[in-house]
């Protein structure tokens, strides 16, 4: 039986959510608005849930009640057929209820923000990086998302050092953010001549693209210079000063953006950018200060952590933080953007640790 404090706790915040947002001085801070609505949103499936639970509750205990007083043969038989059915749905509709009480990451419903770099293994790692991206754009096809580049620097030899990139649309974040942190790769590089297995890797980060009303921006705390972009090698991308890099300075944060041809275009791609890693280290301070009640087995942000290893010759991509039979998967579907069966497994084991914690 699910502990009723709980559900009573859950169901005053769902109504203190609402009359907190009827309030005048809550409904003009947008800020405010944003983030009750969030909570609010997350809350009401979860309350109608617990509503239908008590109610299933309450008719249990009325049909055995009834089994005790009633006196009418035909009468019993018919409360006996409902009990038996309500008890023998129950503890699957109650396994339901828990794991909807599982504390939701509220920035799941947010568009995502993906970073790729190069590591180590030279112009190898950057081919890599190359097809991490291209692994990317065919999950964001098989999902319906939309693709918006918004930096990139160019490999000598093929793929990034570094790509930028923004995916919008359902879950972006929430199935994204189990892509963060060191991906390795064992192959014969394209630029070896002599056929040996090279291990080299690229870092992913993945952000939940903040909105303007997430993170509050002082024009002067940026300090925003333009100059001519440039392609691999010097060469000149165009003769004006398009490109743009934004300092922030009280963090020191700094980001470029000279994709676009328009100054206007690739100073508002890098403020998209420079607002989600804003967002991303007040998330980091939250985070830090829960971590001490729950360490989550399954890492979702620390982007140093060696997550995955993609084994061409034996066509095999490892996942370091699953176990068993969940923790190989085939390279070549993989690479083709199938990353449903390796997310699912990460949620499960994510969800299953949050409710341990409940």
């Amino acid at each position: 039986m699910i502990n009723p404090e709980i559900l009573d706790g859950i169901e005053r915040r769902y109504k203190d959510i609402t009359t907190e947002m009827s309030d005048p001085a809550v409904a003009t801070d947008p800020r405010k608005m944003a983030v009750l609505g969030r909570e609010h949103t997350s809350l009401r499936n979860v309350v109608n849930e617990i509503v239908e639970y008590r109610h299933r509750i309450q008719e249990i205990k009325d049909l055995k009640g009834l089994l005790v007083s009633e006196k009418d043969a035909e009468m019993l038989e018919m409360a006996q057929m409902e009990l038996d059915e309500l008890e023998s749905d129950f503890p699957e509709k109650e396994d339901e209820l828990r794991f909807m009480l599982i504390p939701k990451d509220p920035e799941d419903t947010k568009d995502a923000i993906i970073e790729i770099r190069a590591g180590t293994g030279g112009d190898e790692a950057a081919l890599f990086a190359g097809d991490l991206y291209r692994l990317y754009l065919k999950v964001a096809e098989n999902k319906g998302w939309k693709v918006d580049l918004l930096g990139t620097s160019l490999g000598t030899m093929g793929g990034f050092k570094e790509i930028v990139f923004s995916l919008s649309g359902a879950d972006a974040f929430g199935f994204m953010k189990y892509e963060s942190g060191v991906h390795r790769v064992q192959r014969v590089p394209a630029t070896e001549s002599s056929g040996r297995i090279h291990t080299s890797a690229a870092t992913v980060a993945v952000l939940p693209e903040a909105e303007d009303v997430d993170v509050e921006i002082h024009a002067n705390d940026l300090k925003i210079d333009v100059y001519r972009s440039s392609g691999p090698g010097g060469q000149s991308v165009n003769t004006t000063d398009s490109a743009v890099r934004i300092t922030h300075m009280p963090t020191g944060l700094v980001v470029t953006c000279q994709d676009e041809k328009s100054q206007l275009k690739n100073k508002d791609k890098a403020m998209r950018v420079l607002r989600s890693r804003l967002y991303e280290l007040e998330l980091a301070k939250i985070e830090a200060e829960r971590s001490e009640a729950r360490k989550s087995q399954v890492s979702t942000g620390d982007r140093s952590a060696k997550i995955r290893t993609y084994n061409w010759p034996q066509g095999r991509v490892t996942d370091h933080r699953l176990e068993g039979d969940e923790k190989n998967h085939a390279l070549e579907r993989v690479m083709n953007g199938e990353l449903d069966v390796i997310v699912r497994a990460l949620r499960t084991a994510d969800n299953a640790d949050r409710l341990a914690n409940l």
